[in-house]
């Protein structure tokens, strides 16, 4: 178990945490959850020893391993896979130990080199990574593509396919939803679910938190407070502990008042002067209770729009795309005043280069978009740093922007601003480069509010925003009276602001009939369709006399194409599940014989604990690979019979 004693510790003056004391057992999954900057970062740097408690213990089993993101874009030529075979630590020290072995021609050290290779999973190692891949959302033909030929999102989904294969009794996850789509991001749930070590995990996705926690730690004021569910429970048991506590308070000043009042006016009389003074007693010993301090939670409104233009843009014909490479062809849709649109889509079909579009700052590569008089477009880019300056502070971006928008405005006007954005003293001249991902989001919010759009187009605006801030910004976009186009992985945000969907895929941009339950089932759907459209694409139209035996032949060639491509998407899983075939009857044999030593009674006691305890590792070992062999058979069989076959 993991265990911390009276710990405190510091980041430079700031004390983080402050003689905190917690017990987490193994197995459990946890929710990190606190406002940005509480210091939920520095607990997984002490977790993982990259940082040391300034007073108390932590205290965690010497054998544990861990395993984390790492928060760095790999530049690298090697190819995906191997990229992420490299982060199975277990596998990797092995694989150097038998090369050791090997430049050493020592034998012996070989054979432990072999055996280490078999417990590290080697025989499956490959089709392991490979499926994480595929979970993630990489297709089959960019499994061994290179590294830098993949964007930082796609990149950072390459760390975390790598910590995933790392086998460790510990896992740090700090918000590894942000680069993710819908469908990736629920197969994460997934797999996460199924996950045997401790799971600490950092994330502003309440949906997120939970489907996968059960355990929620709460950082607030340098104090940690260890609370039983998931981040639902959590809110709920907060809030009616608070209840019981400002209660509690106030019912303990009604008495300190009362017990205040009979000592001020009894103290002076002989006759009572002992009953005062027994009170005054009392009013010492008495363990004062603190009044609920709630956080102030940031709340921000976006200013009435001066003007609502109806229908706010047409879309005609238009071509959305990069040099002459058109990703999302022939949209023909119209934005009125006051719609919610949430536009749905895996990641590289296009919902960025449709918001960069709409927002100006790509050019279409062929129709029309015609605005409405009037129309004031605030876009929040998925990349903050594409709109800020990192040199500059942020009251130098909001001077430049008041002398575009308002020149009127004073700097003290501006500082006041900044204010209600948690922007206070000397932070409103800090380099944004140097400030955090929630402060930079919270920057760009402030300088949409002041432009006073009556369009709003947010690109994944919560990537790096706090539970309490993205619900202000929900809070914020029901209230706005104007029109927003969403896109956004978060579910929470999508189902309390948008009425209406757009999905892109394809290369197009259609209305989305049904809410994001009926997306997820419609991804589900989606290989069923494609193996039927595969089957329906007709060669050239037969003769009225040959038609039959035309159509049996396309039939079958369809069938065909159909059975390749279901072995080509299912490979991995079958060669892992051969590797598991292997491995079980490898563990039979090696059961079978030490069951025939026992039953020799020739064995001293510590060879007999040694063979049960090989016995049991045998067992769990089989019982882990018989569960694998069952899902994998079952994913196998899902793919077959989404393709018909």
């Amino acid at each position: 178990m993991i265990t911390l004693r009276n710990l405190t510790l510091r980041r430079g003056t700031k004390i983080v945490l402050d003689d905190a004391t917690v017990t987490l057992q193994p197995g459990e999954r946890i929710g990190l959850v606190g406002a940005n900057g509480a210091g939920k970062s520095s607990l997984f740097a002490l977790l993982a020893g990259r940082l040391q408690a300034d007073r108390g213990d932590a205290e965690m089993p010497p054998t544990w391993r861990l395993s984390e993101v790492a928060q760095h874009l790999p530049e690298t030529e090697q190819g995906a896979t191997d990229f992420v075979l490299d982060g199975d630590l277990t596998l990797l020290k092995a694989r150097e130990q038998l090369a050791a072995a090997e430049a050493a021609h020592d034998g012996l050290k070989m054979a432990e080199a072999h055996a280490a290779l078999q417990d590290a999973g080697s025989f499956d190692a490959r089709p392991r990574a490979q499926s994480l891949l595929l979970g993630l959302g990489f297709k089959v033909d960019q499994l061994d593509a290179p590294v830098n030929s993949f964007s930082g999102g796609w990149r950072m989904r390459l760390q975390l396919a790598r910590t995933l294969i790392n086998p460790a009794e510990l896992m740090l996850l700090d918000e590894p939803t942000n680069h993710l789509d819908l469908d990736a991001l629920v197969w994460l749930e997934g797999w996460l679910s199924r996950y045997p070590g401790t799971l600490l995990v950092i994330s502003h996705d309440r949906e997120f938190l939970d489907a996968i926690t059960r355990v929620t730690l709460h950082l607030e004021h340098a104090k940690l407070t260890r609370w039983g569910g998931n981040y639902t429970t959590f809110e709920t048991l907060r809030a009616q502990a608070q209840v019981l506590q400002q209660a509690s308070f106030e019912k303990q000043q009604d008495r300190i008042k009362h017990l205040q009042h009979f000592i001020d006016r009894f103290k002076a009389k002989a006759s009572k002067a002992k009953q005062a003074q027994s009170r005054v007693k009392a009013l010492e010993r008495m363990e004062k209770l603190a009044p609920v301090l709630a956080a102030a939670d940031f709340a921000f409104e976006f200013r009435e729009p001066a003007n609502l233009p109806n229908p706010m843009l047409a879309l005609s014909d238009l071509a959305c795309g990069y040099g002459d490479t058109a990703i999302v062809r022939k949209i023909d849709r119209t934005v009125l005043a006051g719609q919610r649109i949430g536009i749905l889509g895996a990641n590289g079909q296009g919902k960025s280069t449709v918001v960069k579009t709409i927002a100006r700052t790509m050019p279409p590569l062929s129709g029309s978009i015609t605005e409405g008089k009037g129309l004031t477009i605030g876009y929040f880019a998925q990349q903050e740093l594409d709109v800020l300056r990192p040199e500059e502070g942020p009251l130098a971006h909001m001077v430049r922007l008041a002398k575009e928008v308002s020149p009127q405005a004073r700097e003290q006007e501006l500082r006041d601003f900044l204010g209600q954005f948690r922007f206070t003293g000397d932070m409103v001249s800090q380099e944004v480069g140097s400030l955090s991902g929630g402060e930079k989001a919270r920057l760009v919010l402030a300088m949409l509010v002041w432009q006073r759009p009556n369009l709003l187009l947010l690109d994944e605006p919560t990537n790096h925003l706090d539970l309490q801030t993205r619900e202000a910004l929900s809070i914020a976009l029901n209230e706005f009276e104007g029109t927003v186009m969403l896109v956004s992985h978060d579910r929470a945000l999508l189902r309390e602001v948008c009425d209406e969907f757009w999905l892109v895929a394809d290369g197009a941009l259609k209305p989305f009939d049904g809410d994001l339950d009926d997306y997820q089932r419609w991804l589900n759907e989606r290989a069923r369709e494609e193996a039927k459209a595969l089957r329906a694409a007709a060669a050239p139209a037969p003769s009225a006399d040959d038609a039959p035996a035309a159509s049996q032949r396309e039939d079958r060639k369809a069938a065909a194409q159909a059975r390749a491509k279901l072995a080509d998407q299912t490979r991995p899983l079958r060669k892992e599940i051969e590797a598991i075939d292997k491995k079980l009857v490898q563990l039979g044999q090696e059961r079978e014989g030490l069951e025939a030593e026992l039953a020799t009674g020739a064995l001293d006691p510590g060879a007999i604990a040694n063979c049960g305890r090989r016995l049991k590792v045998i067992a769990d070992e089989t019982d882990a690979l018989e569960l694998r062999w069952l899902e994998l058979s079952e994913q196998i069989e899902a793919a077959t019979a989404a393709a018909g076959l």
